[in-house]
């Protein structure tokens, strides 16, 4: 993660169902669905504004951690955050045990 994110807190919008990390006056954020302790990560998107400058990549990870730390099991249905579980494959153990690690 890009060292300018690292410090930028993670919001968990339940009324738009989206993790955002808003980056000065723009935000990146992940659709997802949530219940039982399992969280869908559905779409991922970050403003133009922030595109090739990793803020989609600092959601990502950050919304992976929250997972974690909050004992969810995750459901990748984005393209981009399946793409990231297999680049980083540690991730897996958070995977919902239903779904075949990449």
């Amino acid at each position: 993660m890009n060292e300018e994110y690292i410090n930028l807190p993670l919001v968990k919008n339940q009324d738009q169902n989206r993790f955002e990390l808003k980056v000065g006056d723009y935000t990146a954020f992940i659709d997802y669905k949530e219940r039982s302790k399992k969280i869908w990560l559905i779409h991922t998107e970050a403003p133009e504004e922030l595109k090739g400058k990793g803020a989609a990549t600092a959601v990502i990870e950050k919304t992976l951690a929250y997972i974690e730390e909050n004992d969810y099991k995750l459901i990748p249905l984005c393209p981009l955050v399946v793409a990231y579980l297999k680049r980083h494959t540690y991730w897996n153990r958070i995977l919902e045990e239903s779904i075949d690690p990449f």
